[in-house]
């Protein structure tokens, strides 16, 4: 009898299912309740919020990127943090294509708006640890399955303080940042519901609310 060894998979097969781990976000987020997030405002703007943003004791900084001008910001304030040792991370990032723009500008890690597997292996091949945006059970599960446990909620404020502590129940090692919707407001509700990080845009544009931000850095 002849026997057959079955051919082996090809790398880029194995590589497809090999599993993928965010835990680096773990000491990322760690002891920070905020994170500072800035959509389409230029370089000059981004470059000010952001230290801002550093002043107030936010240490984390998002930048959507969705244009050649927003690569070019998130390069500028990716350099200005590395120099005050913070960590700017890349934005709705939507293809493996986006990954490179992000890892090129020197982003620290990556974050989008909804669950792409192919997006989160290619962002962890580059050595950044991916943030995918879940707003269902059957995305949370499917994260966690791949091998996750630190997701964006999108559109926070629409799925509301109760569909984290839904989530809770079933998925207890899923670990949230709340993203959309945020600010001084609303955050610590957020937070109090089991909420790991808040992500606030707007509300550093409004001298109004960064006290009360502030009071949230402090516990």
């Amino acid at each position: 009898m002849t026997s057959h060894t079955p051919p082996a998979a090809p790398a880029d097969a194995v590589a497809s299912t090999a599993p993928v781990s965010n835990g680096e976000f773990d000491a990322i987020f760690a002891g920070r309740p905020l994170m500072a997030l800035f959509r389409g405002l230029g370089e000059a703007r981004s470059l000010e919020l952001a230290r801002t943003a550093w002043d107030l004791g936010i240490d984390l900084v998002e930048l959507p990127i969705q244009s050649e001008a927003d690569v070019a910001a998130l390069a500028a304030v990716a350099e200005a943090g590395r120099a005050e040792g913070r960590l700017v991370g890349a934005g709705t990032v939507l293809s493996t294509r986006h990954v490179e723009l992000a890892a090129a500008a020197g982003a620290a890690f990556t974050v989008s708006p909804g669950f792409d597997a192919d997006v989160v292996r290619a962002s962890t091949a580059a050595g950044l640890p991916s943030l995918p945006g879940v707003a269902t059970a059957t995305e949370v599960q499917a994260a966690l399955a791949l091998g996750l446990t630190w997701m964006k909620a999108f559109p926070a404020s629409l799925l509301g303080v109760p569909w984290f502590r839904a989530m809770a129940g079933p998925f207890p090692q899923a670990r949230f940042v709340a993203t959309g919707g945020m600010d001084a407001s609303n955050a610590r509700t957020y937070l109090d519901a089991g909420v790991r990080t808040v992500a606030v845009g707007s509300a550093l544009e409004d001298p109004a609310q960064l006290p009360a931000l502030a009071a949230l850095l402090g516990g």
